[in-house]
């Protein structure tokens, strides 16, 4: 009895699963098929807002790509990431594609740090993808901001914690301020050297003046207009009329780019106002036509 038993139950069991396997509403055999299809691979793209412990890489390879939260260690940091047209081949250094491209990183950073970021201690440039990353359909370009321990020739890049947003939006270590010069052969300005305002010194950033996008000056003539800009700055600056006696006012430090970052597109000019004949304390910032006489010898 408890034979024939078991014998109806094993029956009925595999009539059940004979069954489900026929039916159109459960499994039909084929365990792959009902699995959606998935999308085809993209090209990849970086995002802004995270750091770099890596120094910086004109050419960014994917395998490279390890950021980081900004409160960790690093050198870099992302403050926007763009697109360029569509082209074959990535644009090559000093062409209109790149330049617009740091046209676009440099509003991109000053709305990120809260003013000119060449006010303070730091360094913006433009990355973009390797060749293969170019092949497989990347576009992008990366806008990366670092602080450095000059803006003087032979500048570091500093190893820093925290985030740079907003950084010159208030009052900030990294902000250019009063300076002292030193100087070589012929009274030339070398070297600026921060120093506090409290302590005497002889030199004050003012500001940055825009240069037009033209070749890089490769002559003494073509310098003068960056002085004249320049003086424009610090009329402003310092609430001088912007005159013919400026200049017996206040002598005047420019500080362009170096010729290969005018190639990329960095047209920002940092203006230094310069007290060839004397030394302060305190900032000159309006100080005015009172503090600033014209000068007679």
């Amino acid at each position: 009895m408890q034979h024939a038993t078991r014998t109806l139950v094993a029956a009925f069991i595999a009539a059940a699963l004979l069954a489900g396997c026929g039916s159109t509403g459960g499994l039909d055999g084929n365990l792959v098929d009902d699995w959606a299809a998935l999308p085809p691979p993209g090209p990849f793209t970086p995002v802004a807002g995270v750091c770099h412990e890596a120094d910086f890489a004109e050419v960014v390879p994917l395998g490279a790509y390890a950021p980081v939260d900004c409160a960790a260690p690093h050198r870099v940091e992302t403050v926007h990431v763009g697109a360029f047209p569509t082209r074959d081949e990535p644009p090559a250094t000093g062409s209109a594609e790149l330049r617009t491209a740091f046209a676009e990183c440099d509003n991109r950073a000053n709305g990120y740090v809260g003013d000119n970021w060449r006010a303070g201690r730091l360094r913006l440039a433009v990355a973009v993808p390797s060749g293969p990353g170019w092949a497989a359909g990347s576009r992008w370009y990366r806008c990366d901001l670092m602080e450095v321990d000059t803006v003087e020739a032979g500048a570091k890049v500093v190893l820093r914690t925290g985030s740079l947003r907003d950084v010159l939006r208030t009052t900030s270590p990294l902000r250019l301020g009063c300076q002292q010069t030193r100087t070589g052969g012929g009274g030339v300005v070398q070297t600026l050297v921060p120093v506090p305002c409290t302590e005497r010194h002889d030199a004050e950033f003012a500001g940055v003046w825009p240069a037009p996008d033209r070749a890089y000056p490769t002559r003494s003539a073509q310098w003068a207009p960056f002085y004249t800009g320049c003086r424009s700055v610090l009329a402003r600056f310092a609430g001088l009329p912007a005159d013919e006696d400026l200049a017996f006012r206040t002598d005047v430090v420019v500080r362009p780019p170096s010729a290969g970052r005018w190639r990329v597109g960095d047209r920002g000019i940092r203006c230094y106002l310069w007290l060839s004949d004397r030394r302060v304390t305190g900032t000159l910032k309006g100080a005015g036509p009172a503090e600033l006489p014209v000068r007679t010898k």
